[in-house]
This record gives structure tokens, C-alpha cells and sequence, in this order.
């Protein structure tokens, strides 16, 4: 896939220079991903998603995971922030992926535009002093969104927080946003686009691929 980057406080400069294994991680995971690959996971795992976002989490999530990054690990070590619901992760208080010896986090924010001050806020949590002990000591955060062509040509939900819209909160947000950010901004794939479809009276997506 094609991606675009925005950094706050000299997070692009940070992780190029201090972390190059984390930046060449996230560059390989992202770019290595095709239309292919994108096509293959929707139709095989989720054809009755309207969009390719669960596609993507799984792409990326193989990628990182396979490079050794840590996937939902906890941004704080009392019990009580760990807490599971049905076997799963309290995801309030959880990084989607963070490399401890690299001192990065990542988080993919393909969620609802409500949750993007909240996404933009959990690597600061990660990577400053807190009165409840630490899990994780992280420096740097990288947030993966959507584009707004992506968000279109993918088949997102009109409320899903864009890479655009991250990049303007950025300002209004100085003051809480301390530490350095990576805002990356992932393209529309070049050879297909989502078709919304209604079947049994439920919107889903259909791979509709592009004349070149």
C-alpha cells in the first residue's frame, strides 16, 4: 500500500534517526501489502463486511506480529487496567502494538471519529510518568488512519475517524500531546474499490475492480 506521513514534535525526524528497525518494521508492513492481499483476506474472511478495514487490521496485524511487535499490550501494569470481558483485553487502556526495546507504540485507528482525541492521547499515556504503574515505557507513537480517499474507495462508515482529521487535531491538542507523533495516512488501493450492496436487507461490500 501507498502512505502518507505527518509528524508532530519531530516524530518522522525521531523515529528515522533513534529507531530505524521500528521504522523500517512499519514501512515493510504497510508497503508490502497489495490490492491482492487486500481482495484475498476481505473475500476469504469478511465478504459480508461493507468495508476492507478488518481486512487491513488483519494484514497489518500479521505483519507486525510476525516482525515482533507485541499486538494489545497494556499501557499499565495494575490488574484493574487489565481487566478481560469474555477473554478479551480491556482495550481502553491496551496499545494495538508497541516493540518495548524500541520504545515505539502503534495504534491503527480505523474506529468511530469520537474515539480519535482518545487514540491520538494513548501513546502519551504510554510514553509519560502516571501515577499507576507503567507496563510499558514507550517514547514514540505511530497512528495508522484512513485517508479520506481511502475512507471512500474502501467502503468505510461515514463516521470513521480520517488521517486528515487527525492531522487537524494536532493543533488544538499541543499542549496535551506531548510526546512525539507519526501519523501515517494510508492510500486507496489503485486497482479495485468497494461497492456498497444490500443483501438480506444488510449493506455489504463487493470488490469492484477498476479498468486501467
Amino acid at each position: 500500500m501507498r502512505y502518507i506521513v505527518h509528524a508532530h514534535r519531530s516524530g518522522e525526524t525521531l523515529l528515522n534517526t533513534d529507531y530505524p528497525e521500528a521504522r523500517k518494521d512499519i514501512d515493510h508492513a504497510i508497503s508490502s501489502i497489495t490490492d491482492e492481499d487486500i481482495i484475498n483476506q476481505h473475500q476469504e474472511r469478511h465478504p459480508n463486511q461493507k468495508s476492507i478495514s478488518m481486512a487491513l487490521n488483519d494484514l497489518l496485524r500479521e505483519r507486525f506480529v510476525a516482525a515482533g511487535w507485541e499486538k494489545e499490550s497494556p499501557i499499565f501494569a495494575e490488574k484493574e487496567y487489565q481487566r478481560t470481558d469474555k477473554g478479551r483485553k480491556d482495550g481502553v487502556w491496551r496499545l494495538d502494538f508497541a516493540k518495548p526495546d524500541a520504545s515505539v507504540s502503534i495504534e491503527v485507528c480505523f474506529n468511530h471519529g469520537e474515539a480519535l482525541a482518545w487514540n491520538l492521547l494513548k501513546p502519551v499515556l504510554a510514553s509519560e510518568q502516571n501515577h499507576v504503574t507503567k507496563a510499558i515505557e514507550t517514547k514514540l507513537g505511530v497512528l495508522i488512519l484512513a485517508t479520506q480517499e481511502l475512507k471512500g474507495a474502501g467502503g468505510f462508515d461515514g463516521a470513521v475517524a480520517t488521517y486528515e482529521k487527525a492531522v487537524q487535531y494536532l493543533m488544538p491538542l499541543q499542549s496535551q500531546l506531548t510526546v512525539p507523533l507519526v501519523l501515517i495516512g494510508l492510500e486507496a488501493p489503485m486497482t479495485f474499490r468497494m461497492e456498497h450492496v444490500v443483501v438480506d436487507k444488510k449493506k455489504n461490500g463487493r470488490i469492484q475492480r477498476l479498468l486501467l
